[in-house]
């Protein structure tokens, strides 16, 4: 191991790594889901295997550090986003899809590239005015789901330092989304590219 490898980029490139392998020896891809012509990659089974959960979360709990709290969009984020904030030890906000919290919540409509959603935090019982907070997701496509979460966190008074996710598909638009909607000064960590 080179003296760079031993320094803290160099341990978050080992950890990587290892994240990349158990995503290459597990995930599956799926033709024509979930429309004609789509090669989907299909995580469920990385995170079935416990040697491959436990490397993503390692890897996405290494880009996280610095937080005083993780958010773990629904519905794979929550799972990520719970095991890297137990690691971080930090509390977790689930940044649910409409109509899955009890009232009174913030809420922000957004566009997808097939038509639009809603994502909603509570309102009362979690005071999130000068948190960082780390936002957790498994994809990274147009980032609309992820500027979507962040703008409403920030709306509660967070400060979103990154955004942390297994894979960013090539040839989608998801950093100039958050470059452009967030900050260019908000960190975007992917495992890997997909």
């Amino acid at each position: 191991m080179s003296l760079e490898e031993n320094g803290p980029a160099g341990s978050i490139a080992v950890t990587n790594a290892r994240a990349v392998a158990a995503i290459e020896r597990h995930a599956r891809l799926v033709p024509d889901f979930p429309s004609p012509g789509i090669a989907f990659k299909d995580l469920t089974p990385v995170l079935a295997d416990a040697d491959g959960l436990d490397a993503v979360v390692d890897a996405l709990a290494r880009a996280c550090e610095g937080a005083d709290m993780v958010a773990g969009i629904d519905a794979r984020g929550f799972l990520l986003g719970g095991a890297v904030a137990r690691q971080l030890g930090t509390g977790l906000i689930a940044v649910r899809k409409g109509g899955k919290l009890p009232p009174p919540v913030l809420g922000i409509d957004y566009e997808l590239e097939y038509g639009t959603a809603r994502l909603e935090i509570p309102a009362d019982g979690i005071d999130l005015t000068g948190r960082r907070v780390a936002v957790i997701d498994d994809v990274l496509a147009t980032g609309g789901t992820l500027v979507a979460a962040a703008t409403l966190l920030e709306q509660a008074g967070a400060q979103v330092h990154i955004f942390a996710v297994i894979m960013e598909l090539a040839g989608f638009t998801g950093r100039a989304a958050i470059s452009s909607n967030i900050s260019e000064s908000v960190q975007v960590h992917t495992i890997c590219e997909g």
